[in-house]
């Protein structure tokens, strides 16, 4: 199934994909996408539906963050052994995990901001897991029995914020609009190896991305049980694996960074697209 939510901002209803790829309403069915209908009970209630009988969604209408009301945002940095390398940074020998305001969540077609003062915005195409069991010291091999599903993330970072202004990195990633999600939610029965996938994001048409989750250092049954030794994984949180290289910091001769007035397109195949244009961040 790909579950999604629509509407306007803070408005947004249930939906689904139809079996033609029509957008129909859920909302008769559940009250929204979050983390209470995404256990294994009740996606096979929602997967038990006559998606035709459904009504249709309003031609045109915003897709919204494909996951409401998320207690946690988890990245996971330096992932790609060649995304470290053009980071300058060693492999780690753990995954290093970073928590993303969920205020930083949006749509994934909203406008991207580029912070007040920023020089240094910078894209990540990612594949991001959503928690549908409750997970805590699970064990690897009984990690992805706690996946809802899969969706595209794009983990915007600002690098000056996130490298250059002391503390944790969640000064570079946490803005309004740097944590896009969807359009989707694709349930885990759709998706046959979450370490199969091809990733890629362009700017302005050039591709800058093109990766596949085959080459994580650390896998995702593996990222889920090695978070849960350190907190308790709900239903509707939000893991975002780590990006693949072709960053803006790692371009050479010289980096190159986001500014207001451009396109970035991401998709992760079989997951969906997104598309940001860029603009300047308002109070």
């Amino acid at each position: 199934m790909k579950l999604l939510r629509f509407g306007p901002v803070g408005q947004e209803k249930p939906g689904i994909l139809d079996t033609e790829g029509r957008l129909r309403d859920l909302s008769g069915v559940v009250p929204d996408i979050t983390g209470d209908c995404l256990g294994d009970d009740g996606l096979a209630r929602i997967a038990a539906i006559d998606t035709d009988s459904l009504p249709l969604a309003p031609e045109g209408v915003r897709i919204g963050a494909c996951v409401g009301k998320i207690g946690k945002m988890i990245g996971i940095g330096l992932n790609y052994s060649d995304h470290a390398a053009e980071a300058g940074m060693p492999v780690p020998e753990q995954p290093i995990a970073f928590m993303k305001a969920t205020s930083a969540i949006c749509g994934p077609n909203d406008d991207l901001q580029i912070p007040q003062g920023s020089e240094k915005t910078d894209w990540e195409v990612e594949l991001g897991v959503v928690i549908g069991k409750r997970a805590k010291y699970v064990s690897r091999e009984a990690a992805l029995d706690h996946v809802a599903g899969y969706c595209v993330v794009n983990d915007v970072s600002e690098r000056a914020f996130q490298n250059d202004r002391g503390g944790q990195w969640m000064k570079g990633k946490c803005h309004d609009t740097f944590g896009p999600i969807g359009p989707w939610l694709v349930t885990r029965d759709e998706i046959a190896d979450p370490q199969d996938l091809e990733l890629w994001l362009e700017v302005d048409g050039h591709r800058y991305q093109q990766g596949n989750t085959g080459t994580m250092i650390f896998d995702v049954a593996t990222l889920i049980a090695h978070l849960s030794e350190f907190m308790t994984l709900e239903p509707g949180d939000v893991i975002t694996t780590g990006t693949p290289p072709g960053v803006g910091m790692g371009q050479k001769p010289e980096p190159v960074f986001l500014k207001a007035g451009q396109t970035v397109r991401l998709g992760v195949v079989g997951l969906g697209e997104q598309c940001q244009t860029t603009v300047p961040a308002s109070r």
